[in-house]
């Protein structure tokens, strides 16, 4: 019997170049090896989206790209979180034996009372509490991870190993499944692309919006003529490089260094590369997106599949603490 993976997504704005290389094309890999249960976590987005008008659009703007990139419904299961209740009742259960400390410690706190000093609300502190609740209501053996995000998922096994040894061996304590995600540098030269801080290039992009956006992207600093050599180590446009255009990165760097090509012919041979990457992807995903109803559909089976799983869990769980 397969082992089982579980995922998610924030829907705060559209998927971008970044995800795709350091999640989605994962995901689609995962699916030969395990049986997976992807998720749109529009409950999460909360914590930090003020502004809800577009959610719904953002929601199905996610499963669009992850169906588009080659997730299979009939072994995959997509869902929208709030499509199963199930999981904010877990999350109130498993707060009652998470001490407060716990969550005051986590890293991410920290940063987004930073980042958001105006909108420190109980959702954002119990942020671990609902994603052990997303993990563990689904039966998931295996999470995907980057070593960086390796706190996070301990915190969950403390919240399991915790709940297990007050009320018997109920949830399943997940283990990592060490994924290399890379950190895409943000066309404004910022350390991370990201999807509300207008400096990605979005999956769903023409390739004429694609090429307007790569030739804004900030290059080489020190390179200010087309006769100054380059330093493409130091260049956001060169990283891309090496996942688009894999082939030629020996020929790019050197040209880039002997100043053979400069910084606008570098910029358009990317978008070149990307746009070809993509190209499939960006046709099925135009498909899809003019059937709406199969996406609605989609999403209702995903979720009835995941509440099937989540009423036993949420069954166990309430048995165990003597609730029912």
């Amino acid at each position: 019997m397969k082992k089982r993976v579980f995922s998610g997504a924030r829907p705060t704005a559209r998927q971008h170049i970044g995800n795709y290389l350091g999640a989605i094309q994962n995901y689609v890999a995962l699916q030969e090896e395990y049986e997976c249960v992807y998720c749109v976590v529009d409950i999460h987005a909360l914590t930090s989206m003020e502004d809800t008008r577009p959610l719904q659009e953002y929601n199905r703007e996610i499963v669009l790209d992850w169906l588009a990139a080659g997730m299979d419904t009939e072994r995959t299961i997509i869902f929208i979180q709030s499509h199963v209740p199930e999981v904010m009742e877990l999350h109130t259960l498993l707060s009652m034996v998470t001490p407060l400390s716990w969550l005051m410690r986590v890293p991410t706190f920290k940063e987004k009372v930073k980042q958001q000093p105006e909108n420190v609300n109980y959702g954002l502190v119990g942020y671990p509490v609902l994603q052990a609740a997303d993990i563990t209501l689904y039966k998931a053996d295996v999470v995907p991870i980057g070593e960086d995000q390796l706190p996070h998922l301990e915190l969950t096994r403390e919240i399991v190993r915790r709940f297990n040894n007050q009320f018997g061996e109920t949830l399943i304590e997940p283990v990592a499944k060490l994924t290399s995600f890379p950190r895409i540098v943000g066309l404004d030269g910022s350390d991370k692309m990201g999807k509300t801080s207008g400096n990605a290039i979005e999956l769903a992009a023409t390739p004429e919006e694609t090429e307007v956006r790569i030739m804004t992207a900030v290059t080489d600093p020190a390179r200010r003529y087309r006769n100054d050599p380059g330093h493409p180590e130091v260049c956001n446009i060169y990283s891309l490089h090496g996942y688009f255009s894999e082939s030629q990165i020996a020929d790019i760097f050197r040209q880039c260094r002997a100043a053979e090509i400069g910084c606008v012919d570098c910029k358009k041979l990317l978008a070149e590369h990307i746009n070809s990457s993509l190209r499939a992807l960006r046709e099925k995903r135009s498909e899809l997106a003019a059937r709406p109803e199969y996406i609605t559909e989609v999403l209702t089976d995903g979720a009835q599949r995941a509440r099937i799983i989540a009423r036993e869990t949420l069954h166990q769980v309430k048995q165990n603490m003597r609730l029912i």
